[in-house]
C-alpha cells in the first residue's frame, strides 16, 4: 500500500480546516454590505500566497519575486484603504497654520431650544477665509491622489497576479 496516496485525503482535510480557521475572524466579523470586507478577504489569500511562496515548498522559479511583488500589493493596498492619501489634509492644516486650526468651539443656536452646533476655531480669524480654501483645496487633491493610487495598486495587481501561482 502506498501511504503517500492513502494520507493525502487526511492532510488535505487537515489543510482545509487551517484554511476556515485562519480566514474565520474576517469572515465572522464581516458585512455583506461593506466592500472593506472583500478588500480584506483578498489581502488575507495573498499573504497566504507570500508564506507558501517563502516556504520553500513552492515549485516556481519566480517564487522570490512574487513574493516581492505580491507583498507590495498589500502594502499599496493598505495606503489605499486606510485612507492614507485622502486623509493628509488635516497635518498639512495644521502644520501652515497651527494646531488651533482645526480645533473648534461650540456655538449656541441663539434660538433658546439649548442646541448648539461646533464651528472651526479658524472660522474667527482674520484669515479665515484663505484657511477654508486652502483646506478645500488640499482635501479636493487628496481625493484626487486617493483616487489616482486606488487605479494604480489595482493596476499592478492586474499586471501581476497571473504570474502569483506554483
Amino acid at each position: 500500500m502506498n501511504w503517500k496516496n492513502f494520507t493525502y485525503p487526511i492532510r488535505r482535510k487537515y489543510q482545509q480546516i487551517k484554511r476556515v480557521i485562519d480566514f474565520l475572524p474576517i469572515v465572522w466579523n464581516g458585512f455583506d454590505f461593506d466592500y472593506t470586507y472583500s478588500i480584506q478577504l483578498f489581502k488575507k489569500q495573498l499573504e497566504r500566497q507570500a508564506k507558501y511562496f517563502e516556504s520553500g515548498k513552492s515549485y516556481s522559479e519566480r517564487a522570490d519575486q512574487n513574493v516581492s511583488r505580491i507583498r507590495t500589493a498589500i502594502r499599496l493596498m493598505d495606503k489605499v484603504y486606510d485612507e492614507e492619501y485622502s486623509t493628509e489634509w488635516p497635518d498639512i492644516l495644521r502644520e501652515k497654520y497651527g494646531d488651533d486650526a482645526l480645533d473648534w468651539d461650540w456655538e449656541e443656536t441663539s434660538q433658546g431650544s439649548g442646541l448648539s452646533y461646533h464651528r472651526w476655531k479658524y472660522e474667527s480669524w482674520d484669515n479665515a477665509e484663505e484657511i477654508r480654501q486652502v483646506k478645500l483645496d488640499l482635501i479636493s487633491k487628496g481625493e484626487a491622489k486617493q483616487k489616482k493610487a486606488e487605479k494604480l495598486v489595482w493596476k499592478f495587481i492586474g499586471h501581476n497576479i497571473r504570474y502569483w501561482w506554483d
